[in-house]
């Protein structure tokens, strides 16, 4: 395990891995929401959150400051897995994890809380190893016009939404009482699935429940954590391709779809060329699906390989 630590990539970094060979299900995971566990404000820092957020909107003025899942911590303790979850928003993303003084955040968070995220943002986004019928890994090149590593491959992914638990409650005004614990968690697994849907445009009903495979963190932006998942699809590569080409509600997130088979995925992290191509969400999907494949020297079978 330590020479798995040393040869991580420096822009990501593992949360969570999944201990289980059978991955976690969505009936192992649950779900604490508190405000005890949104962000620590800063009185002096938060004058400068909002003047981010104004220059970036002056840049984009499709963005959008939506609320966000704030993941605090997660638990693993008798085969249940607890996300332990605050409320956040997109505007404060920017404006910590985002920001220019991130690393001043972290440091006071250790120096203060003994939490270098304790400042931060911290919005939980999720994202998809997803595994066609042909044995192809469906990744996507990112638009050049989106806001977080634009040109670069990724997994399908996004965020779950608050507004998807509390629905008729305005956006801005979304509080943890408006959230139940046992729909936030179904929002955790089903919005990846909402997500390939609206990114690839490809039927949820070709696609298997996910399987949690662990949450990496994205050091370009502070530690930003995702929950990466494995999902099958009973379309082919062929059958996906067209699909995308025909375009879904976030066509214009991507450029292009990649197909990277299975074998390769394994190698992508000594592939320097392509690797350097993956954004950090991406690099964090492919090392935990790695891991889950088998032990540091490939002997452990997983049943997330294909049959044989």
């Amino acid at each position: 395990q330590q020479r798995l630590v040393r040869k991580m990539d420096p822009e990501i970094s593992i949360m969570l891995q999944c201990p289980f060979r059978e991955g976690i299900t969505e009936d192992r995971v649950q779900v604490e929401i508190s405000p005890k566990y949104n962000r620590r404000q800063l009185q002096h820092h938060e004058p400068k959150i909002e003047a981010t957020w104004r220059e970036r909107c002056r840049e984009n003025p499709w963005l959008f400051n939506g609320a966000k899942f704030r993941i605090h911590s997660a638990r693993l303790e008798k085969g249940k897995l607890t996300f332990r979850l605050g409320l956040t928003c997109y505007k404060d993303f920017i404006g910590t994890n985002w920001s220019s003084e991130a690393v001043h955040l972290q440091q006071k968070g250790w120096a203060d809380c003994g939490d270098t995220q304790a400042y931060l943002a911290e919005p939980l986004g999720v994202g998809a190893m997803l595994h066609t019928a042909d044995d192809d890994f469906v990744f996507l090149r990112r638009s050049l016009q989106v806001g977080e590593a634009p040109g670069l491959i990724d997994v399908p992914g996004g965020h779950p939404e608050p507004k998807a638990v509390a629905q008729g409650i305005p956006e801005g005004s979304i509080s943890h009482e408006d959230l139940s614990e046992n729909l936030v968690a179904e929002e955790v697994f089903s919005s990846i699935l909402g997500e390939i849907r609206d990114e690839v445009n490809i039927p949820v009903t070709t696609l298997s429940r996910p399987i949690l495979l662990g949450i990496a963190r994205n050091n370009t932006s502070a530690g930003r954590p995702s929950a990466e998942f494995y999902v099958r699809c009973s379309l082919t590569s062929e059958q996906v391709k067209q699909c995308y080409q025909i375009g879904g509600p976030e066509a214009q997130e991507s450029t292009n779809i990649v197909f990277i088979k299975r074998e390769r995925v394994l190698e992508l992290e000594e592939n320097k060329e392509v690797w350097k191509e993956l954004c950090p969400s991406a690099k964090g999907g492919v090392k935990l699906f790695s891991l889950a494949e088998g032990d540091p020297n490939g002997t452990r079978a997983s049943p997330l390989s294909p049959p044989t």
